[in-house]
């Protein structure tokens, strides 16, 4: 499968991660079948996954149980245990330090890993990130048939699709339509 079938609209590694099962059809193709599709996608997201030595099944699961936290995220619900035990399973794997660094004037504490992190630590870290900033929303595209998840930071939860010009586009053309009629 080339690099280009991969949809990279969520805005953040790991809904990129949940979107690789979902898409734009009522019966979207699993785009991860196996692990050389999981070795292109961390090539195209720039992640390391040479050196993983986790099993696929391992990352089919973590992939399922991130899509649970997108889900319960989105309808506004708590995290699943079972989400946030393999999310912290993930961040134990990485080894760094804790650093001061400035920016815009403002001092901020960030992880600085003693080694590039594997694709799943990155993509674990992306959903703590995610989760652990309160301005962020997990959000479902409004799309008729598509399932794609996205980041919106807007208060107004103005953002509807996650893809203006795919999704979104569509629903003017038929919204105009109705209101020509």
């Amino acid at each position: 499968m080339p690099p280009e079938a991969f949809v990279l609209l969520g805005d953040a590694l790991w809904l990129d991660f949940v979107n690789s099962a979902l898409g734009r059809t009522a019966s979207p193709p699993d785009l991860l079948p196996d692990p050389a599709a999981y070795a292109r996608w961390a090539l195209l997201h720039h992640v390391q996954n040479a050196a993983e030595p986790t099993p696929f099944s391992q990352v089919l699961e973590l992939r399922a149980r991130l899509t649970e936290l997108a889900e319960a995220m989105r309808d506004g619900r708590h995290p699943p245990g079972g989400a946030i035990a393999l999310l912290n399973e993930q961040l134990a794997r990485s080894t760094g330090t804790q650093q001061l660094t400035r920016m815009s004037g403002d001092w901020l504490l960030q992880f600085a890993p003693a080694r590039p992190l594997t694709a799943l630590e990155a993509i674990a870290r992306s959903a703590a990130v995610t989760l652990a900033d309160a301005r962020l929303a997990v959000r479902q595209c409004a799309g008729e048939t598509c399932s794609l998840f996205f980041t919106d930071d807007a208060q107004e939860e103005r953002r509807l699709w996650c893809d203006p010009e795919e999704c979104g586009k569509h629903a003017r053309i038929e919204r105009r339509r109705g209101l020509r009629r």
